[in-house]
Order: structure tokens, then C-alpha cells, then sequence
């Protein structure tokens, strides 16, 4: 059976969202009228379902705990032209939406970020350390992926179609929005920011991220990531710091070899030796993973031209 394919999906997963869901659906159905709402519903103790149901939503559920699961079961799920994800904490503006939708479907965008960095959230975001971790973690996509991303844990953005059926969701929470990001610079998409006012959460209405455990979630994604998209780099800087490491314990050990024509601590000439091959262990490993991941971009090219196909 042929599923139906809307022209705008809003796509919003919530966990314990009753305070805000309402305003959130009816701000994205009077700005998009033509777009069809989905609710994902990711075993709220509330009843955020049933009120996001009463609002017009079409509510649908994911039992996997996390939010980069219930991302994967809607961009399975789903068939769109465009599609805007958005948090369901009513602290993104429906109002940009026409415009993300627009870059999407006339300008031929893949990812559109809604930028909070650059205006307004500084000011609105009353939670320690986030600021600094935003920062952290910008600067650090931007510099190992060479990219211009301004604002990488931005929880609205738009998507094309060829993004969503070709992004392999991996991470299971609130680290799909680094995944994504890094998914984007690696395989080359077009990426644009849009700046948006950000207003920080109601009274009432409790954020689900912890700004360390999540934190450190998210810092491993981006080493995980980079030794997976930037192997060669990845492998030669340990190769390097092992071999200088090598080289530096085995010049005093060659010099009085030259000296005295005997090797007086064998033992570092046996552990230098070893270091050696290690790390020409690592450099090889990262010379044969860069060829792979380029087999792999490659692939992902011959992907993207099915599915262009398919549009």
C-alpha cells in the first residue's frame, strides 16, 4: 500500500509536555496550514497524547526511551517533501517556520538550523553551564569538520527528503542533534542557519536535559563521530605522539650504544621497539579507514541519486 506523502510534516517528539503541547500544535497549524502535525508520544507520565490529540495533532507513540529514538521511528515512519522538527516546550517560534519550509522545498536546503545562539538565548536560558556547553561544543564541530554551524543543539530545524531517508539515526537521545550536524558537514548537504528568537521554558514546565551526563553523552558522540569520519586524522595524531614518544626514549639508549658500543637498558630499547610498531600500527589503520569511509561517500553519492529518482 502506498503511504500518503505530505508536501510539510511538523514533527515533534515529546516526553511529559501537557504544559505547552497545546500552544505548540495550534501556533504550527495556523503558521502551516497546508502541513500535517505528528506528535510522537515517548511514554509521557502525563497526558500530553491526549491533549496533543485534542489540539489536531496526529499522535503516534515510540516505547524506546530517548529522544534520538523516536527521531528514527518518524523519519521511518514519515514521508514528506519537507520536514520541521521541533521540540513540543513551546520555546521555538512558529514563526519562522514558512521560511525554513521555503529554503527546504524553492531553495533546495537539506538542513535548516534554527539558530538561537546569535539572538536571543543567552538572555532567555536560565540553566548553568548551558551557554558555555553550546559554545563547547559549536567550536569544537566547527573546527574538526571544518564547518559553520552556528548553533549545533538546536532542537528546530528543517529537513529535505533526501536528508531524512538518507541519515542513519545511531544515538538513541539528546545526542541526535550532534549526530545530525556532524551527518551534514561529513556527506557534504547544504546547510544554512536561520536566526531565531528563543524564549526559555514556562514555569511549569521541566526540561528533560542534564546538562552534564547528557553533556558528556555528547562529547563522546563527537569523538566517536570523528574517529569514524576522520580516521586518517584520527589514527595519525596517536601514531605521531607514539612515535615521538618512541624516538624520545630511544636517542639516549642509541647514544650510548655509540659511546660504549653496548646497549645499557634494554629493557627501553625492547619497550621503544614496540612503541615503534604500535604506532605505525595506528597510522595504517587510519590510511585503511579513509579509504573505506571514501568508498563509503561514494555510496552515499549513488544513494542520493536514487532517491533524487524516487522525488
Amino acid at each position: 500500500m502506498q503511504r500518503t506523502i505530505d508536501r510539510i510534516a511538523v514533527l515533534i517528539p515529546c516526553y511529559n509536555e501537557s504544559e505547552t503541547i497545546t500552544d505548540v500544535v495550534k501556533n504550527f497549524k495556523e503558521i502551516l496550514k497546508e502541513a500535517s502535525i505528528y506528535v510522537y508520544d515517548n511514554n509521557s507520565t502525563d497526558n500530553t497524547a491526549a491533549i496533543a490529540k485534542e489540539a489536531g495533532a496526529i499522535v503516534k507513540f515510540e516505547k524506546k526511551q530517548g529522544k534520538g529514538n523516536v527521531i528514527r521511528t518518524m523519519f521511518r515512519d514519515i514521508q514528506a517533501s519537507c520536514y520541521i522538527l521541533v521540540d513540543g516546550d513551546n520555546t521555538y517560534p512558529a514563526e519562522v517556520a514558512k521560511e525554513m519550509a521555503r529554503l527546504v522545498l524553492e531553495e533546495q536546503i537539506d538542513m535548516v538550523v534554527g539558530d538561537r545562539l546569535s539572538t536571543t538565548y543567552s538572555k532567555e536560558n536560565k540553566r548553568k553551564f548551558h551557554n558555555l556547553g553550546n559554545i563547547l561544543v559549536k567550536k569544537s564541530i566547527n573546527r574538526l569538520f571544518k564547518g559553520n554551524i552556528a548553533d549545533v543543539m538546536s532542537g528546530y530545524r528543517a529537513f529535505s527528503y533526501l536528508f531524512v531517508k538518507s541519515f542513519p539515526v545511531l544515538s538513541s537521545g539528546f545526542e541526535i542533534e550532534t549526530e545530525m550536524t556532524i551527518h551534514s558537514l561529513e556527506k557534504r548537504l547544504n546547510i544554512v542557519n536561520l536566526p531565531i528568537d528563543y524564549k526559555d521554558r514556562p514555569e511549569n514546565s521541566i526540561s528533560k536535559l542534564n546538562t552534564f551526563s547528557d553533556g558528556i553523552k555528547i562529547l563522546w558522540t563527537i569523538f566517536r563521530l570523528f574517529k569514524n569520519y576522520r580516521p586518517l586524522k584520527f589514527f595519525s595524531f596517536f601514531a605521531i605522539a607514539l612515535f615521538i614518544l618512541s624516538t624520545a626514549f630511544f636517542i639516549p639508549v642509541l647514544l650510548d650504544f655509540w659511546e660504549t658500543g653496548l646497549v645499557a637498558k634494554f629493557p627501553t630499547l625492547f619497550v621503544c621497539g614496540i612503541t615503534f610498531i604500535v604506532a605505525i600500527q595506528f597510522f595504517f589503520s587510519g590510511l585503511i579507514l579513509s579509504v573505506i569511509r571514501q568508498k563509503n561517500l561514494q555510496d552515499f553519492e549513488l544513494k542520493l541519486i536514487e532517491l533524487r529518482e524516487r522525488i
